[in-house]
Order: C-alpha cells, then sequence, then structure tokens
C-alpha cells in the first residue's frame, strides 16, 4: 500500500509541471513562489472541505489527541514544502530530487542514536542501495555539485520529511482515526501556504486567472484526488503498520514512479493545456536507478526473520 502511495505522489510532478507552464503562459510576471503556494493552497483547501463532507458529523467527536497529529504532520508538511520549493530555484531538479531523499539515511540514524544501536546489516545495504539508485535516477553531476542554499535548504526539508514520518509513528497516535487527523493535517497545510501566496501575488485577481486556463480543472482534480486524499490516506492509514526505516525507503520509489510517467504522461497533459510539454526519454538511469531503488525494497521486505526487532523503530 505504500509503494501505491509512492505511486499516487509521483503523479504530482508530471500534473504540477503541466499546470505550471500553462500558467506561465497567461501569467508571465507571476513569481514561481506564487503559483506553488496558491496550488497549495487550494489543493490541500479543497482536500480538506472533502474530508469534512466525507466525515460528516462524526467530526464533531474530534479528540485532542487527533487534532495533535493532524496539526503536527500539517507543520512538518509545511515547512517541508515551503523549503523544497525555494531550494529548487537555487539547485538543479535532480539534485533536489536526491537530497529529497537523505531521509532514508537521517532515519536509521535517528533510531540508532535514540535507542543507541547500530542499524542491521540488511538496513544498511538497503540505505546504500537507495542512495546509489536516486543518485544515478537523479542523473546528478558530481562535478557541478555545490554546497549552496539551494542544497543546504533541500536538506533540511528532508529532515523535516523525516520528523514528518517519526511523528505518524508515535505509539500515543495508534487509536486515532485517520479520517480526522488527516482533515486537520490539509487544513493546517493549506492555511499555512496563504501567507505566502498572498505575499507574493501581484493581483488579486491572479487568484482566478491561474485556474482559468485550459485544462487547469482536471489538473487540480488529478492533485486533490490522486494525490493528495489517495496519497496521504494511504499514508497516514498504512504506515504505521511498518518501521519507520522501512517506509523512508519504499518513499524513495516515488522518484522511479516520476520518471516512468514522464515518459508517456506529459504529451497526453500537453494536448489538454495546450502548451508544450515533451515525453522524456527511457534512459539507461532509470533502468539502473530504478532497479537498486526496487532490489532495496526487496531486501527489505525479505528481511522478515526478526519482527520483535523492528517493533522499537516503530515508537520513535
Amino acid at each position: 500500500m505504500l509503494v501505491l502511495t509512492t505511486a499516487f505522489w509521483s503523479l504530482s510532478f508530471p500534473t504540477m509541471k503541466a499546470l505550471s507552464l500553462a500558467q506561465q503562459a497567461v501569467l508571465p510576471e507571476a513569481s514561481t513562489w506564487f503559483l506553488s503556494s496558491l496550488c497549495m493552497v487550494y489543493r490541500f483547501g479543497l482536500a480538506a472541505l472533502v474530508m469534512v463532507l466525507w466525515c460528516g458529523r462524526s467530526l464533531g467527536g474530534l479528540t485532542r489527541l487527533e487534532v495533535e497529529e493532524g496539526v503536527g504532520l500539517g507543520v512538518f508538511a509545511s515547512i517541508g514544502l515551503v523549503l523544497q520549493m525555494d531550494g529548487l530555484a537555487y539547485t538543479h531538479a535532480s539534485t533536489s530530487a536526491f537530497l529529497t531523499q537523505c531521509y532514508c539515511i537521517i532515519i536509521p540514524v535517528w533510531v540508532a542514536v535514540v535507542e543507541r544501536r547500530w542499524p542491521g546489516p540488511i538496513v544498511g545495504v538497503s540505505c546504500l542501495l537507495v542512495v546509489l539508485g536516486v543518485a544515478v535516477l537523479s542523473r546528478v553531476d558530481w562535478r557541478e555539485f555545490t554546497l549552496g542554499r539551494g542544497e543546504i535548504e533541500t536538506i533540511l526539508a528532508s529532515v523535516v520529511f523525516t520528523g514528518q514520518i517519526l511523528w505518524l509513528q508515535r505509539p500515543k497516535y495508534a487509536p486515532n482515526r485517520v479520517n480526522h487527523f488527516t482533515a486537520v493535517m490539509f487544513a493546517v497545510i493549506s492555511l499555512a501556504c496563504v501567507p505566502p501566496a498572498v505575499l507574493t501575488t501581484a493581483r488579486a485577481s491572479d487568484w482566478v486567472t491561474a485556474y482559468a486556463v485550459p485544462g487547469a480543472g482536471l489538473f487540480l482534480a488529478l492533485l486533490v484526488v490522486i494525490c493528495t486524499l489517495g496519497g496521504y490516506l494511504l499514508m497516514n492509514a498504512w504506515q504505521p503498520r511498518v518501521t519507520a526505516t522501512e517506509a523512508g525507503l519504499i518513499y524513495c520509489a516515488e522518484p522511479v514512479f516520476a520518471s516512468v510517467l514522464a515518459l508517456f504522461l506529459p504529451a497526453w497533459l500537453s494536448v489538454v493545456s495546450g502548451v508544450a510539454y515533451a515525453n522524456e526519454r527511457l534512459t539507461s538511469s532509470l533502468l539502473v536507478g530504478g532497479g537498486l531503488i526496487t532490489a532495496a525494497n526487496l531486501l527489505i521486505h525479505a528481511d522478515r526473520r526478526r519482527p520483535a526487532a523492528a517493533e522499537p523503530d516503530r515508537a520513535q
């Protein structure tokens, strides 16, 4: 189910790219900060509205722990996304994709520090395979790699996403109802993105113009229904059933699915939006990088001989 989660999330990459291209055609002076934050306001705001309508009367029984969990997840997600978006403006997309996956290393290190024990060899090998796989998949040019503002912000974003993963694993939240704290999470993310959207708005009418472009309704629907409702509900429901380390490794499959979708989906989206958005080509980077990440996940899943040893990792 978590692999399916990453597949749902991966759809957001080509969809948001097509939407951004269409919006820039009618609002060339609009900043990327405005378009990105506005998308987050609408995307998670609509998702929160759907959750409120879906849960209906049961939200009246929202507990303090459900609010606490939802607010925590929303705060971590908001900060991480803001850092990631700003960092992307100062580094290459491939470098951003690579550094975002740092949580697959940070989580085992955190667990090792808290529990005062080193991860097992299977975890170590799996983490190494994922790092190598993402590096190959992202085609990072090590000759041009520098640790500047963009890279530092992206690493910080990965640290924050680590907090989000660990927050969801806390045992005291186990009785919480997924629909309830997810609704709170969506609302917090949407509200947190309002200030940057307002501060970067050139004209009030841009809030409407940006989503009056061809295909905007379809793209927003895909983002809300599949990437947000589908992806995050699956994450929130199923991640606590595995260890935090295993979840971090599974989530690294997201760029693999994004690369596969980029082989055919851009051309379809360009027909709807009327903008030039070409498909990417199948490369050895996708085959080798995707293969290494898949091998890491198969390896960590196969290591089920000592289930009791994995339990402490869930309690962080």
